[in-house]
């Protein structure tokens, strides 16, 4: 049993003894592992000191944010200016990666590493506060529009013109943030000399490739002017009353490429901006908010029309819905059976011109079915007696009336 072993074990010395090539590519093998153990001690080495550096350069400027923003929020209160408190808001977060960036920047001539790697790093955070710079371009214009908004306010009765204003701000603004995104990736793209040299080289057919781009965003495009228009001449403003494909609703957001319609019943309607310049549409806050409000009622031909109209202006006038302007009763048409009476009043805006013809409606039926029932609709029929001979008898003929409603 043992004797098997040993003796396997005395062929396997022989073997390696009688293949000195095998015992020179296990000690090669050794060497290069302990000299690459050795070369990542000292890369190691090598890297820990920059680590270190830029570390310490990122935490240093996230202190330095945080100190300078705390003392700001002391010194700025909520309750003063609009603006002091937009640009402190929006411009922290900007700067919480602008200060590690600029952090970086002044750290890099100070670390012990090739001038080709420092190159690579500066130019990657040379990318990095160039898309800083144009969100904090962007964040500026968003103060500008917060400050806007805080003197031109839509919580108010008479607010057109601050809807007109707030409606060109709004996409004005997110126009100019599209351009500044555009400048500032093409400003990236040509930091690589490769894209710096193709560019050059398509300078020169500039018009083949300006139609083909041209084609290729013909819907951005379209938009974007599309915009530019509704800025300008202004078909819809926020909070506009619109009716869109027979859609009831209010002007939420207006958007670059689109625009966010919130109808009665909190639904959404997204709307291509092209469609308020291409298609028919109502806006009833135009130029005013206040409108013309209409109920129709049915009434026997017995109805006392003057008592339907002093009982209407009762109505209007024990109501804050009523702006004091039209109170018209009218009877506008009329059939074989009944009356057609119209009562048309005016209130401030669209919704209070619907409340006010929902309490107008309930109340004209409620007078009705108190003071005068009978003025209600009826159907009437007259019904002759006939004798056995089939002439009417003398005297004969009676009316009969059927309460239908």
């Amino acid at each position: 049993m043992f004797g098997g072993n040993f003796s396997g074990l005395s062929k396997g010395f022989a073997w390696t003894a009688s293949n000195p090539w095998r015992t020179a590519g296990r000690i090669e093998f050794w060497e290069r592992g302990s000299k690459t153990l050795e070369q990542l001690w000292q890369n190691w080495q090598v890297w820990l000191w920059p680590a270190i550096i830029l570390v310490s350069s990122i935490f240093l400027a996230f202190i330095v944010h945080f100190v300078l923003f705390a003392l700001a929020k002391r010194v700025v209160k909520p309750t003063d200016e609009a603006i002091g408190n937009s640009l402190l808001r929006r411009a922290e977060k900007a700067t919480r990666w602008i200060f590690p960036l600029l952090a970086i920047i002044l750290a890099l001539p100070a670390l012990p590493v090739r001038s080709e790697l420092v190159e690579m790093l500066r130019h990657a955070v040379g990318l990095g506060v160039i898309a800083a710079l144009a969100w904090v371009i962007i964040l500026l214009t968003d103060v500008f529009g917060d400050a806007v908004y805080a003197r031109y306010r839509t919580d108010h009765a008479d607010n057109l013109t601050a809807r007109q204003i707030r409606t060109q701000i709004t996409v004005l603004r997110r126009i100019f943030a599209l351009l500044v995104i555009v400048v500032a990736s093409g400003i990236g793209l040509m930091t690589f000399p490769a894209i710096h040299q193709l560019g050059t080289s398509l300078l020169a057919s500039a018009g083949i490739a300006g139609i083909v781009v041209g084609m290729a965003m013909k819907s951005t495009l379209s938009s974007l002017i599309a915009g530019l228009q509704i800025a300008l001449t202004q078909p819809i403003r926020i909070d506009d009353v619109v009716v869109v494909n027979g859609e009831w609703g209010r002007i939420e957001e207006i958007l670059t490429t689109y625009v966010v319609v919130r109808t009665w019943d909190l639904r959404r309607l997204v709307v291509p901006l092209s469609y308020f310049i291409e298609n028919v549409f109502q806006n009833w806050t135009r130029r005013t908010s206040d409108i013309l409000a209409y109920v129709y009622i049915y009434a026997d031909y017995t109805a006392p029309v003057e008592e339907l109209r002093h009982e209407f202006r009762r109505i209007l006038e024990s109501t804050p819905l009523w702006d004091q302007k039209v109170c018209v009763l009218q009877v506008t048409d009329v059939s074989e059976h009944t009356m057609q009476i119209r009562a048309m009043t005016s209130a401030a805006d669209s919704s209070k011109a619907w409340d006010l013809r929902c309490l107008v409606r309930e109340e004209l039926i409620k007078f009705q079915q108190e003071k005068y029932p009978n003025s209600l609709p009826k159907a009437r029929a007259e019904i002759y007696r006939f004798p056995a001979n089939g002439s009417p008898m003398e005297g004969a003929p009676f009316r009969a009336r059927t309460g239908n409603l």
